[in-house]
């Protein structure tokens, strides 16, 4: 176990920056403080810190349980331990976890054992709760978590992988309405996916926030998982905050992601791809292929603690402009889902996200790029978590997809059905399908043309399971149909399709015929 952990570590080392992270002669790493949640059964958490004594023996005890021991190891020059706790059940309990070695003992205090989640992302999952609607209740009703913790990774970057954080924005809290700024602390996407996870699981939640606006992907990624794609520039553009954002590859990933990567968690939730909306064919796979290689490194640095396997859940891009824009966001989008429109699926295993292309906020004073309903955000991420993380039964947790096309060109219509599942739609617009269409000329390549003309087909008419969806251009060859294919599809909830039971919206389609 320690053999693994010295592996990983002295890569760290050997590559890293110390920055200015602290340390005392015997202490724990810099994200073990006292109000922390601790991953709970039917995984063990871990627990590393430092020690100038090398050699020396290490007891970590968790009340009631029985003790484990360690040895302090040289890890680059430097005197690290790392333990595995026993297996201990969620619970709303407070518990005392005791280091001991001979240099002294040093204690946290008021520990909760419960789900551990990661919150990363750009400026979406940075936007924090004093900014979301609603804010001065969504504060004050905080109050009425207290097993729910927090805790903020400050912003940092380094050029390599680094083994604790520079620095923390929010050591683990206690949530309050008080000391709240904007962009600071805390994610109003994070505290809200945790408070509707706490709801209907009702056990402790730790909320481990580590995101930065206006950044993309490949600043969160590893060289591991960026050498399975194209490599491109990762020059953006979305620049919305006041600190400007790094643009390097793996610099986030090294300085706000890696250092995590010893502690046992739960899952993660993602909000990001704004910042590649330049490019978004390439996110098809560095998306994917992020959350493999984040699979991969929590497992292996926590000496298996965290599954290989962990739940990913994401939001889909969210409407920005009002208008017209059919390029950028619309791909991304598509991208996210790998090319399937819809997760889980055979390319991301154990993802669940939720749409948002349809809560515009085009009068945000944070630009329209960041509206201010994180609520209705988090309980469709919920709904989606509690389904895939939690395997909960019985709940609907994907928007209405299509299982069918049957056409007639002559006639010119096509019918659009989500019958399988046996669910009702309910159709709110008219809006939102169109087709591409080709000549003898060009070939169905042509649809992937940006310039390439679709012809909008509104819906004519509908049952209960299926829309009919028709053109009046003349169309030479039918190839391919397509569904909310704009940046901001349309306005408040009154994108084209819906269930009817859960209100949840159609993702976006893209369907070669």
């Amino acid at each position: 176990m320690l053999l693994l952990l010295t592996a990983v570590l002295l890569a760290s080392v050997s590559e890293g920056e110390a920055g200015t992270q602290r340390r005392g002669e015997f202490s724990f790493a810099s994200y073990y403080n006292d109000h922390m949640v601790l991953q709970a059964s039917p995984f063990q958490a871990t627990v590393w810190g430092y020690s100038s004594q090398m050699g020396d023996a290490v007891k970590v005890e968790v009340d009631g349980q029985q003790p484990v021991s360690t040895t302090v190891r040289s890890v680059g020059g430097e005197g690290m331990w790392f333990v595995k706790l026993p297996v201990i059940p969620a619970g709303s309990t407070p518990y005392t976890v005791t280091a001991t070695s001979s240099l002294g003992t040093i204690q946290l205090t008021d520990v909760l054992f419960g789900d551990v989640w990661i919150c990363s992302g750009q400026s979406n999952m940075q936007f924090t709760l004093d900014m979301a609607n609603n804010a001065s209740a969504e504060l004050q009703d905080s109050l009425n978590y207290p097993n729910i913790r927090v805790f903020t990774v400050q912003l940092n970057q380094s050029s390599t992988p680094l083994y604790d954080l520079i620095d923390v924005e929010e050591p683990w809290s206690v949530p309050h309405p008080v000391g709240h700024s904007p962009w600071s602390h805390f994610s109003a996407v994070c505290w809200l996916y945790g408070k509707y996870l706490y709801n209907t699981l009702k056990k402790p939640i730790g909320l481990v926030a580590s995101s930065w606006g206006g950044t993309p992907i490949e600043t969160w990624s590893t060289q591991d998982s960026l050498s399975k794609c194209r490599n491109e520039s990762t020059q953006h553009v979305y620049d919305r905050l006041d600190v400007p954002p790094p643009r390097r590859d793996s610099v986030l990933w090294n300085a706000m992601i890696h250092p995590l990567v010893n502690m046992t968690i739960y899952g993660a939730i993602w909000y990001q791809g704004e910042a590649n909306a330049d490019k978004p064919g390439l996110y098809n796979c560095t998306f994917p292929a992020m959350i493999d290689d984040w699979r991969v490194k929590f497992n292996q640095a926590s000496d298996g603690a965290t599954s290989n396997k962990f739940p990913f859940g994401f939001v889909q891009l969210a409407a920005d402009r009002n208008g017209s824009v059919q390029t950028g966001f619309p791909g991304v989008r598509w991208s996210q889902t790998a090319g399937f429109g819809y997760v889980p699926n055979e390319r991301m295993k154990n993802v669940f996200m939720a749409v948002a292309m349809d809560l515009p906020d085009f009068s945000s004073p944070y630009g329209s790029v960041h509206p201010r309903d994180k609520q209705d955000v988090c309980q469709r991420l919920v709904r989606s978590g509690l389904s895939v993380a939690y395997n909960k039964p019985g709940m609907q947790y994907q928007g209405p997809i299509p299982d069918m096309f049957s056409y007639n060109t002559q006639m010119k219509y096509i019918t659009v059905d989500y019958g399988f599942s046996g669910h009702t739609i309910d159709v709110r617009s008219s809006d939102g399908f169109e087709i591409c269409c080709t000549n003898t000329t060009t070939s169905r390549n042509a649809c992937l043309d940006p310039d390439h003309p679709w012809i909008p087909s509104p819906i004519k008419s509908r049952t209960t399971t299926s829309v009919t969806v028709t053109w009046t251009k003349q169309c030479q060859t039918l190839q391919a149909i397509r569904y909310a294919w704009q940046e901001s599809p349309c306005p408040f909830k009154q994108c084209a399709v819906y269930w009817e039971q859960s209100k949840l919206p159609a993702p976006p389609i893209l369907r070669y015929l």
